[in-house]
């Protein structure tokens, strides 16, 4: 085992070996553009994006022409919504979604706002699920999208898209899911979920950063959206730039591994994360588990211990990576609007931890970090007026 571990895969992941050996190549010999169609390089380029556009669609149960190219999941989201409310404003001005979206699509939801379009947000029950019922009651005439995450990227709460999409389209509304923490993680099909439009990243599913997919729908129903970014007409002039070859080539690859791979891992992981869990709870109490257990990703765990500061706990555990929330706003000093939505109090909701298990994590790995975690606790809970049975903790070990 070498140290630091790192155990944030929902902030990012590290590059698989493969991704890495499937685009280097396109940094070097095969460095054409796909847009240049007058000559060999060009077409090589071409080829290699379709192949991806391919292999990302598989791993959706799509077909490849529904797959566009983008920087990442948050200009996916952005397409998507704010695409979507604006090619449909003819149709209405409401768009539902839920309290514990992922920053990318709340700064959507305002923008939105401030545009003039009605916003419904759904709140989550206490386990981080939406309330079905309650969702559908606050899709009304006038409603053109709804847009609910896959899985959060905090506590890692699956929701129920197949009810969700059968509702969207029982009305004719386009359903959109940021699905950067599910995709490669969890099965998805577009189809069998009724999903109109997925966004996802190469980064969270072990690609490389600055690349990611949205997923429109092209068949039975044709979604239409307005381009964000224009200029070239790359991409069926949806986005617009000159397309990054080795990195879509990598997106690609990543979804190839993640099909192939994802029904063994998926169980591995749950399993060290249920040791994790096991671990921790076998040695201390006032421990937390928030969000549902069963209805989770399967490398996720978000814990908050009483009586302990989160960032003191963090600090004292500086050879693990984790998260004290999602990494995308972790310089915030507030609670975590996912924590307040589940309803944590706000002291626990201060000393929570997020670990994002992933495919080169291991038994041993997980057995450091539970002694780790409970000698840090029990540390500082000692020294900590917060913590009522202090001076009754037992004591770490020499």
């Amino acid at each position: 085992m070498r140290l630091p571990i790192y155990m944030d895969c929902h902030a990012t992941t590290p590059v698989d070996p493969r991704v890495l050996e499937a685009m280097l190549p396109y940094f070097r010999e095969h460095f054409g553009n796909p847009a240049s169609r007058t000559h060999s390089f060009g077409w090589a380029a071409e080829a290699a994006v379709d192949a991806a556009r391919a292999q990302a669609a598989a791993l959706l149960g799509a077909e490849g022409r529904e797959i566009v190219f983008t920087s990442g999941a948050t200009e996916s989201n952005a397409l998507a919504i704010r695409g979507t409310a604006e090619a449909h404003r003819d149709r209405g001005d409401h768009i539902v979604t839920t309290a514990i979206e992922h920053k990318a699509v709340l700064d959507c939801r305002r923008w939105l706002e401030s545009a003039g379009f009605r916003v419904t947000v759904v709140p989550v029950r206490p386990d981080g699920l939406v309330d079905v019922d309650r969702l559908a009651a606050a899709l009304v005439p006038g409603t053109i999208l709804v847009s609910v995450m896959a899985a959060n990227n905090e506590i890692g709460t699956l929701q129920p898209l197949a009810e969700i999409g059968a509702l969207a389209r029982a009305r004719d509304i386009v359903f959109h899911t940021d699905a950067a923490q599910a995709v490669g993680k969890i099965p998805l099909d577009v189809d069998a979920l009724q999903l109109d439009l997925v966004s996802f990243s190469a980064h969270k599913l072990y690609g490389p950063k600055g690349v990611g997919a949205l997923y429109v729908r092209r068949r039975e129903r044709r979604v239409r959206l307005v381009p964000q970014t224009v200029g070239g007409g790359q991409e069926r002039g949806l986005r617009s730039g000159t397309l990054d070859v080795p990195a879509i080539v990598g997106l690609g690859m990543a979804c190839a591994v993640a099909q192939q791979e994802m029904d063994a891992e998926a169980p591995r992981l749950a399993r060290l994360r249920d040791r994790l869990l096991a671990g921790i709870q076998a040695e201390l109490d006032g421990v937390r588990v928030n969000g549902s257990l069963e209805h989770r990703l399967p490398g996720n765990l978000n814990l908050s211990f009483a009586g302990v500061q989160g960032e003191s706990l963090l600090m004292s555990m500086n050879d693990i990576a984790v998260s004290p929330g999602a990494a995308c706003d972790s310089a915030n000093a507030e609670p975590s609007h996912v924590a307040r939505a589940i309803g944590v109090p706000e002291d626990l909701a201060r000393s929570s931890l997020r670990f994002g298990l992933g495919r080169f994590n291991t038994e041993e790995e997980i057995d450091y970090a539970v002694r780790k975690v409970v000698d840090s606790v029990r540390r500082l809970r000692r020294e900590s007026p917060l913590y009522a049975g202090a001076a009754q903790r037992p004591k770490e070990a020499p």
